[in-house]
């Protein structure tokens, strides 16, 4: 009997030490790997998205959530092609666009994604600044201090240095969900009126609007030029591709956690209240009354324009970059890369100042800058499908029908939002004013 079950034993041991390495083999690539993915789908969550979930919150309670639960995974699709491009080509968006297309479409681009990213950074300095001002602390100040930190993050002149860094500040993202346990919300309410698709108040203009703002702010283009910049910057080759992917799912379920926990918030506390504004707003109001959530908010809130000044600025000057030729790498040190730094810091700079005009009305600019985002966003897609699309520049990793299926719906759903609301803004009356 032993001579039978030793041997069985021994190659059954050996399948299970064999899986056990294959698997921790695995999950150090995955480690290795995971980065891009993460950091530009939380910075999704950035000040400004922030503040539309917590409007779409207080204006509709839990309305929107199941919009929120499709929109995962339309990111993840979206993200998910440019990781294939970005490593098939070793190209970043800007550059693989005017190569493609030529000049007159890749200026079109650059253009179009430099002017959206000033006025995205605008927004993530508006948030920054509302945070600290709860403690305090003046807006210039905010600003001097979060553009010195990120232009500091690049005297390593290492792209892991950079990255480790960022995915710390991507962890505080998470620090709105603890909070939804201990406001104890209704999660019979959140199931009939959230999780089940429908409505509030009909499909009038106003919704139109902050659907169209809630769609800006979890998918907007300059996370597609990031993402394929990050990608190529960080060195990731084919066989990266299927943890990347991964990378960029676990991104993406992150995005969506969060995103549901700010509603859950905003409905508890603001629910029914059509005069808040801005996150910074609710972190205010809420301080005197529950000085524990309200920290909360405002730190979350500070750390979710970081994340997103961070990223944004360097989608805009990886682009940027690489059209003009300059040294683009966050690799490089400063002084090897001075016209790449030199657009970051101005194109920061000017965001903050924008933010420092007397009497702006900065919880408006932010909800329309996000409507702006996704009006603009169908171009950045549709160059991003056709460049998928060409086997010669692709290989295996060309786009398939059921993805280029996909892709083409959420054009299609954008165009049509986007057209609905251009028609409620001349005729009001259509859509119920």
């Amino acid at each position: 009997m032993s001579s039978v079950t030793g041997p069985t034993g021994m190659g059954m041991a050996s399948r299970l030490y064999l899986r056990y390495r294959r698997l921790r083999k695995q999950l150090a690539i995955l480690a290795a790997v995971v980065g891009p993915g993460i950091i530009v789908m939380v910075a999704d969550n950035d000040a400004g998205g922030v503040t539309t979930y917590m409007l779409s919150g207080a204006y509709y309670r839990y309305s929107f959530i199941w919009i929120v639960l499709l929109l995962g995974p339309v990111a993840y699709v979206c993200q998910e092609m440019t990781v294939r491009l970005g490593v098939m080509t070793k190209r970043g968006h800007a550059q693989a666009i005017f190569e493609a297309f030529g000049p007159f479409w890749g200026w079109f681009s650059l253009t179009d994604l430099t002017l959206t990213d000033c006025l995205t950074i605008t927004t993530e300095f508006i948030g920054m600044t509302m945070a600290m001002a709860v403690f305090g602390i003046p807006p210039w100040f905010t600003e001097v201090v979060v553009i010195s930190f990120i232009m500091l993050l690049l005297l390593n002149g290492r792209y892991w240095t950079w990255e480790k860094i960022v995915l710390a500040i991507c962890v505080v993202n998470m620090i709105y969900v603890p909070v939804v346990f201990f406001i104890h919300p209704d999660a019979g309410a959140i199931f009939r009126t959230g999780v089940v698709p429908g409505f509030p108040e009909g499909f009038g203009g106003p919704v139109i609007f902050l659907i169209m703002a809630t769609i800006g702010t979890t998918i907007a283009p300059w996370m597609i030029f990031f993402q394929q910049s990050s990608v190529v910057d960080k060195g990731l080759k084919k066989r990266d591709v299927p943890f990347a992917r991964w990378d960029t799912a676990i991104g993406s379920a992150f995005t969506v956690v969060t995103a549901i926990a700010l509603i859950i918030i905003a409905t508890v506390y603001f629910g029914g209240d059509r005069s808040l504004t801005s996150a910074g707003q609710a972190a205010g109001l809420l301080m005197p009354l529950h000085p524990y959530v309200g920290t909360i908010l405002a730190i979350g809130l500070f750390d979710a324009g970081l994340i997103g000044a961070l990223s944004v600025s360097l989608a805009s000057s990886w682009a940027v970059g690489e059209v003009f030729g300059w040294s683009h790498s966050l690799n490089d040190r400063l002084g090897q890369a001075k016209w790449f730094n030199v657009f970051r810091l101005s194109i920061m700079v000017i965001a903050g100042g924008i933010v420092l005009i007397p009497r702006a009305p900065l919880g408006v600019i932010t909800l329309f800058v996000q409507v702006i985002a996704v009006t603009l966003l169908p171009a950045a897609l549709v160059f991003l499908i056709v460049l998928l699309n060409q086997e010669e520049l692709v290989g295996s990793y060309k786009n398939t029908r059921a993805q280029n299926i996909m892709a083409g719906s959420i054009v299609g759903v954008i165009l049509t939002l986007s057209t609905l609301y251009a028609v409620g803004t001349i005729f009001p009356h259509l859509f119920g004013g």
